[in-house]
């Protein structure tokens, strides 16, 4: 019995571990430097979403989503307030 637990457990956690979490934020609510780099990096766009990223290997960013011009473009930027990069949004299915 004990051992089909820790199966069924094991299971479980490497499957959460191989999906990408994520959570809204609200932008006043980031660090100072995260804030300063999402809008200086949207420059003219409108930034319409921000959430929390954490990948499998525990690390996180904050994923901005921003629209320009008719057009929609994801910002990575670290907990730190360093930029990480810049892409498309994936298409939504």
């Amino acid at each position: 019995m004990i051992t089909a637990l820790v199966g069924t457990g094991l299971a479980v956690s490497s499957a959460w571990a191989t999906e990408e979490m994520s959570e809204p934020v609200d932008m006043n609510s980031l660090p100072a430097a995260v804030q300063k780099t999402i809008k200086d990096t949207a420059a003219t766009g409108k930034v319409v979403a921000v959430k929390r990223e954490d990948d499998k290997d525990g690390k996180w960013n904050y994923e901005a989503t921003v629209q320009k011009e008719g057009k929609e473009w994801c910002l990575e930027v670290a907990p730190d307030g360093r930029f990480v990069r810049k892409h498309r949004e994936k298409a939504k299915q």
